[in-house]
């Protein structure tokens, strides 16, 4: 079970665990509350989700493009 999760965490977007290191919670508690407000809500935190996701890859975009000694 702990394969399947490491290798869904790899294979997503990684916004409950940035979420969760960046407030310092349980990544397990914010999945759970992720999918009871999706069901409660009938699926838009998945607007919220996907929003984090973006900004998250856009952030280490930008990072990447800091630490590049090569770019020109």
């Amino acid at each position: 079970m702990d394969r399947l999760r490491h290798l869904i965490e790899l294979n997503l977007f990684g916004v409950c665990t940035y979420l969760g290191d960046k407030f310092h919670i349980s990544t397990a508690s914010i999945r759970k509350y992720f999918i009871y407000l999706s069901f409660l809500t009938m699926g838009s935190p998945v607007v919220f989700y996907l929003f984090v996701a973006f900004w998250v890859n856009v952030k280490q975009y930008i990072g990447f493009r800091k630490r590049n000694p090569v770019r020109s």
